[in-house]
C-alpha cells in the first residue's frame, strides 16, 4: 500500500467516524438526560434516576396521542403499500407518455418542505369539504409515506424477472395466483424495508400533522411539543428515548425478517 493510499484510507475512516459521532451524539445526550435526577436538562446528570420514566404513566394525553400515532402510522403504511406497489408496477412495466413525470410527482413529498405540503393539503381538504380529523390525518400521512414505498419497490421491480410470472402461468397458475406466489415473495424484503421506513416517518411527522389535529385528536409529536411548551423537563427526553428504542426494535426486527427470508430462499 502506497503512502497516498494509506493517507486516503485514514481520511475516509476519519470522515466516517466523525459522521457517526456527529449523528449519534444527540441521541446519546437525550438518553443520558432521561436517566438524570435533575429537573432541568443537565449533563452529566447529578444523579441517576428513573423518575422521568415513572412520570410517563401519569402524563395526561400521552397514551391517547401514542395510540392515535400508532393507528395512523399503521393504517397509512398499509394503504401506501398497496397504492405504492400498484404505482411501482405501472411505472416499471408501463410504457406511456409522462411516465418519468409521474414518477417524480409521486416522490415529490420528499422534496418539498412539510409546511408547504401541509398548507396545500389543508386548503385542498377545505375546498373538498373534508372536516373529519382522523380521515384528514390518514390521507395526509399516506401522501408522505407513499414516496418511501414507490422508490423502494421500483428498485426491487427493476431487478425482478417478469418472465417468472409467465412461467408460473404456463404451469397452471392464474394471473392473480402467479402474482401471489411469485411476485409477492420476491418483493417481500422491499415491502418490509419500505413499510418500516414509512411507519417511522409517519410516527415522527410533525410539520404536516399539526394542520390536521384538534384538541381531542393529537399525534405524539404534537403532544410532545405541547408538553415542552408547558413544562420543559426531562420527561420529554424519556419519551424521545422510547421513540429511539422503537426505531431500533423496528430495524432489528426488519433485519432479522429479511435475513430469514433470504435463508428460506437459499
Amino acid at each position: 500500500m502506497t503512502a497516498l493510499e494509506r493517507t486516503s484510507q485514514y481520511v475516509v475512516w476519519f470522515i466516517a467516524t466523525f459522521t457517526v459521532v456527529f449523528l449519534m451524539t444527540p441521541l446519546v445526550v437525550t438518553i443520558a438526560v432521561s436517566f438524570g435526577s435533575s429537573t432541568v436538562f443537565t449533563l452529566p446528570p447529578p444523579d441517576w434516576s428513573l423518575r422521568w420514566y415513572e412520570r410517563l404513566a401519569g402524563m395526561r394525553g400521552l397514551l391517547p396521542a401514542l395510540l392515535v400515532s400508532l393507528q395512523v402510522a399503521a393504517a397509512s403504511t398499509a394503504v401506501a403499500l398497496v397504492l405504492g406497489t400498484l404505482c411501482a408496477i405501472a411505472l416499471v412495466r408501463g410504457r406511456f407518455p409522462g411516465r418519468e413525470t409521474i414518477s417524480t410527482f409521486l416522490v415529490s413529498p420528499l422534496m418539498l418542505p412539510g409546511l408547504v405540503i401541509g398548507i396545500a393539503m389543508l386548503q385542498g381538504f377545505k375546498a373538498m369539504g373534508l372536516r373529519d380529523v382522523y380521515a384528514s390525518l390518514l390521507i395526509a400521512h399516506v401522501v408522505i409515506t407513499l414516496p418511501y414505498i414507490v422508490r423502494t419497490v421500483v428498485g426491487a421491480l427493476s431487478l425482478f424477472d417478469f418472465s417468472l410470472i409467465d412461467a408460473a402461468r404456463t404451469l397452471g397458475c392464474s394471473y392473480p395466483a402467479a402474482l401471489t406466489r411469485v411476485l409477492v415473495p420476491a418483493l417481500a424484503p422491499a415491502f418490509l424495508t419500505s413499510g418500516m421506513f414509512a411507519f417511522l416517518a409517519s410516527m415522527d411527522n410533525y410539520p404536516i400533522s399539526m394542520f390536521f389535529t384538534d384538541a381531542w385528536t393529537k399525534t405524539l409529536p404534537i403532544q410532545m411539543l405541547q408538553y415542552v411548551e408547558e413544562r420543559p423537563d426531562p420527561t420529554i427526553a424519556a419519551i424521545s428515548a422510547g421513540l429511539v428504542l422503537l426505531a431500533i426494535v423496528a430495524l432489528v426486527i426488519g433485519d432479522r425478517l429479511v435475513g430469514l427470508r433470504k435463508l428460506a430462499d437459499f
